[in-house]
């Protein structure tokens, strides 16, 4: 029995591994952007991944409203 345990050793290194390596940064960086997306306020001003700057105007739920230049609002998922 002892035999077998140490066969499956190595898989078992090679997963926590994996998990310290590849899911839990991950996880975290998931955590940390909800956070970012839940403190979104009006007035705060904001870059998307488009590269689009601009000044947050109205905010709901599921949707955010940008001011991108002077009377110019364009409006995006959360």
């Amino acid at each position: 029995m002892n035999e077998q345990l140490m066969s499956f050793l190595p898989m078992i290194v090679i997963f926590v591994l994996f998990w310290f390596l590849l899911v839990r940064p991950q996880q975290k960086k998931m955590k940390e952007h909800k956070t970012m997306l839940e403190a979104l306020q009006k007035g705060d001003e904001v870059v998307t991944q488009a590269g689009m700057i601009g000044r947050i105007t109205k905010l709901d739920d599921n949707n955010v409203t940008v001011e991108v230049a002077k009377n110019v609002e364009i409006q995006f998922q959360r």
